[in-house]
């Protein structure tokens, strides 16, 4: 059942989704610009604790049976979805908004009026898409050539990658992208990640994910715009003298546009720039294949063409064509948590010897054969001194 729609709660506004989810509050009111609204996005306002969601544009206009919608409505939360962007331009930061069937106010004031969906009018649209996906399948393998055409010596050669610090040949890399189930991913990779130390890469906001779970990433990839500053500064501070800081290397589109590169500028953190197509998530791979990894861990990526689909973006056909470049190396976070058990620490190992001497002690004490043995040993032993004594 979703929420009563007549709601009057604080506005979070803003054209990135990822940038409002930084912000946004429990309770408060997610107005967003957002066209063909994916998962990772609905299931962080879920999580983020928004009371209702605002949408500039369609939520799904029908190119594909993207997820967000239906995620939004089936959590409770109400979508009052194509309102227009003009009410972008007459909505601030903090204001007060009433959302009142399919209309919204600010005051009294008829501010927008859009489209309240419902369960049955996503599932309705979601349909609709569905019947369209031979077409849209067929825009994305023409997309996938084109990256290829455009990207082959990126992808067979490496050609621009960067000299790294964090020496990658042989070892296991886990690259954590802030995507599908990263929390439990993680979680269920700690074992893995204590016995063989892989280097740890996070995705923009992954280097984040990292640090929630505990972890220090020893590298940050992507255009830098989702990331915090609290990670960045991983950067400007070595571990140890051994050791090598975090290493920031920042994805630039053709041409050389790198939407964070001024932000790392103010910040005063060291970088290194990467021009290449596709996801920041595809330059993590590559990079990761071309420096010599043993193998690749991944976690929160996109694992399916249905997924590809739901990132929305036409750019996406790069990520099933870096899949099939590392494929031989690559495994799902979920796969290594089923395989690998870890090993016993030596701790452990210490804490079983222990607990079993432990319990054979109390044994001897409470046991009156036990303690009738042991005195008869004790008086062998004894007898056995004395008689070494009389020989020497």
């Amino acid at each position: 059942m979703a929420r009563a729609a007549r709601v009057t709660r604080v506005a979070r506004v803003d054209r990135r989704t990822k940038n409002l989810l930084r912000r946004i509050q429990p309770g408060e009111i997610a107005v967003i610009d957002h066209e063909d609204l994916d998962r990772v996005s609905a299931e962080a306002l879920v999580t983020a604790g928004a009371y209702a969601v605002v949408n500039a544009r369609r939520s799904i206009t029908g190119r594909y049976p993207n997820l967000g919608p239906l995620i939004l409505v089936q959590a409770g939360v109400p979508l009052l979805d194509e309102v227009g962007q003009l009410l972008l331009s007459k909505l601030s930061e903090g204001d007060l908004v009433r959302v009142d069937g399919d209309r919204i106010y600010v005051g009294d004031a008829l501010v927008g009026v859009g489209t309240l969906l419902d369960d049955e009018a996503v599932m309705a649209e979601m349909d609709a898409a569905q019947r369209s996906l031979a077409d849209r399948f067929e825009r994305f393998a023409e997309n996938t050539l084109e990256f290829m055409q455009r990207e082959r010596d990126l992808l067979f050669g490496g050609v621009g990658l960067p000299d790294l610090a964090h020496d990658l040949s042989g070892r296991a890399v886990l690259v954590v992208v802030r995507g599908y189930h990263y929390r439990e991913d993680l979680a269920a990779l700690r074992p893995y990640i204590r016995d063989l130390r892989p280097v740890l890469i996070g995705v923009d906001g992954g280097a984040d994910a990292l640090l929630e779970a505990g972890y220090r990433p020893d590298l940050i990839v992507g255009d830098m715009d989702s990331v915090s500053e609290r990670a960045l500064a991983l950067a400007l501070f070595p571990r140890s003298r051994r050791r090598a800081p975090t290493e920031v290397v920042l994805h630039a589109y053709p041409g050389g546009h790198a939407p964070g590169r001024e932000r790392l500028e103010q910040l005063g953190v060291p970088h290194t720039v990467v021009e290449a197509s596709g996801t920041s998530e595809d330059l993590a791979f590559i990079m990761a294949h071309e420096k010599g990894a043993e193998l690749i861990v991944a976690v929160g990526t996109h694992g399916n063409l249905r997924e590809f689909l739901d990132k929305g973006r036409m750019g996406m056909s790069s990520t099933f064509l870096v899949r099939l470049r590392v494929g031989e190396i690559l495994m799902d976070a979920k796969g290594v948590s089923r395989l690998y058990q870890g090993r016993p620490r030596a701790r452990e190992v210490l804490l079983v010897i222990g607990s079993a001497l432990f319990a054979m002690l109390v044994i001897a004490i409470v046991s009156q054969p036990v303690r009738l043995f042991l005195r008869q040993l004790v008086e062998l032993f004894r007898q056995f001194l004395f008689q070494l004594r009389e020989l020497v």
